[in-house]
């Protein structure tokens, strides 16, 4: 005679089984950029607005203001910039960032500096566009 232990595990075993299947492929990264505003707070001090759909993570968004940063700093003759803060949100699938950057033409103080010119290139060769 079956024991209630025996049959639990052999149901249990069967429910597994049936939804065991082929591991699946991540989805293909295909992200939408909404769009840069920028806004000059002071100075050197600048305020970079980003939208994207179809991102993966914050990441993905902190890339992109990165991005329209170090193209504004070239626009405005400077080579370099240092990261301050980004903020970002999800609401409905649209990721929005709230960076803000110091721009300048000598490499500023800080850790978290970009040189412009490298930045941009290696956004343009990923296919993320700057300002």
């Amino acid at each position: 005679m079956w024991s209630r232990l025996a049959i639990s595990s052999l149901a249990l075993a069967a429910l597994t089984s049936c939804g065991e299947t082929e591991p699946r492929e991540p989805a293909p990264f295909e992200p939408v950029y909404e769009g840069v505003e920028t806004a000059l707070l002071d100075g050197d001090l600048v305020n970079f607005f980003v939208a994207m759909r179809g991102a993966r993570g914050s990441s993905d968004v902190e890339d992109y203001a990165e991005c329209a940063a170090a193209q504004y700093a070239l626009i405005r003759g400077y080579g370099f910039a240092r990261h301050l803060r980004t903020n970002v949100a999800q609401e409905g699938g649209l990721w929005r960032g709230d960076a803000v950057y110091t721009i300048s033409a000598a490499l500023p103080r800080g850790l978290k500096t970009i040189d412009a010119e490298v930045v941009a290139l290696a956004c343009a060769e990923n296919g993320i566009p700057m300002v």
